[in-house]
């Protein structure tokens, strides 16, 4: 992988909910990491077949391989927020993963 191509800052946040000072609960989302990525769109038959799925903003990040991550994050990118469908380990070899996203209209 040519590491130059990992052009895009993108940072990953988890949901959380709080007690604020005055006892109320409050929700919100905690940036827990921000990576550099390659971002792909999809095409032809990937488009396809998110396309029957109602996935028309689907868009997927390929980031070096590190730990911590799981679905119930989102990817906050350009103030655009996406939703993490799945997270792949590229081959099983720890060196990249794909991030399968969903992009979220606010």
């Amino acid at each position: 992988m040519n590491p130059g191509s990992l052009n895009k800052r993108i940072t990953f946040q988890l949901f959380t909910e709080s007690i604020n000072e005055n006892g109320f609960s409050v929700e919100s989302w905690q940036d827990v990491m921000s990576v550099w990525a390659m971002i792909k769109t999809l095409n032809g038959r990937e488009y396809y077949q998110a396309a029957t799925t109602q996935n028309e903003n689907s868009i997927r990040f390929i980031i070096r391989y590190t730990t911590g991550l799981h679905p119930d994050m989102r990817i906050v990118y350009n103030l655009r927020h996406f939703d993490i469908e799945s997270i792949i380990n590229d081959d099983e070899a720890n060196k990249t993963m794909t991030i399968m996203c969903k992009e979220v209209i606010i």
